[in-house]
C-alpha cells in the first residue's frame, strides 16, 4: 500500500515531518526527557531512516539505530497527521522488523514516554509483540520513560 524507501533526509517533506516529531516530543515530555534524534543524529552512520510514501505524499518516517551488540533501537516513528490510523506506522514497523532480521540482529528495542500522547504507539508496539523491559544503551529509567523489547 505504501512505498517504503531509505531516505537521505534532504527533502523538505521529510525535514518538516521530523520537525513536527521533535516538537511533539517536546510538548509531550518533561524537560530533559526528550531522546528523539535531531537531523544530525539521524544522519549518523549507524542510523538508517525510512519514509513511507503514498504516491507523491509523505505518510510517515521511522529509523533504526544499530547499537553494535546485535541489537538495534527503533527511533523517530511518526505519521503525518493526515495519515493517522491508516496503517502507516504498522507498515513501517513491519518493514523495520524485517530489515532487522535480514541484518541478523537479535533484538529490537525502544524508549518512549508515558501518558496519553504515547498510548497509540505503545498499543502498536505491544500488539506486535514488544514487551516491557529494562533500560538499555545509555538510557536511565525514570517515572516518565519506559522501555520495550522484541526478540527477533
Amino acid at each position: 500500500m505504501f512505498q517504503i524507501r531509505v531516505d537521505d533526509l534532504t527533502g523538505e517533506p521529510t525535514r518538516a515531518l521530523l520537525a513536527l516529531h521533535l516538537g511533539g516530543m517536546r510538548d509531550s515530555s518533561p524537560p530533559g526527557h526528550v531522546f528523539a534524534l535531531d537531523l544530525s543524529g539521524l544522519q549518523r552512520p549507524e542510523v538508517t531512516v525510512w519514509t513511507a510514501w503514498d504516491g507523491p505524499a509523505l505518510a510517515g518516517i521511522a529509523a533504526l539505530k544499530e547499537l553494535g551488540d546485535g541489537t538495534a533501537e527503533l527511533k523517530s516513528m511518526r505519521t503525518q497527521p493526515a495519515y493517522l490510523r491508516k496503517g502507516v506506522a504498522s507498515s513501517l514497523l513491519e518493514y523495520i522488523i524485517g530489515e532487522a532480521r535480514r541484518r541478523g540482529l537479535r533484538r529490537l528495542s525502544l524508549e518512549t514516554g508515558s501518558g496519553p500522547a504515547f498510548e497509540p504507539a505503545l498499543a502498536l508496539y505491544r500488539k506486535r509483540g514488544f514487551i516491557d523491559g529494562e533500560a538499555f544503551g545509555d538510557y536511565r529509567r525514570s517515572e516518565f520513560n519506559q522501555f520495550l523489547h522484541l526478540t527477533l
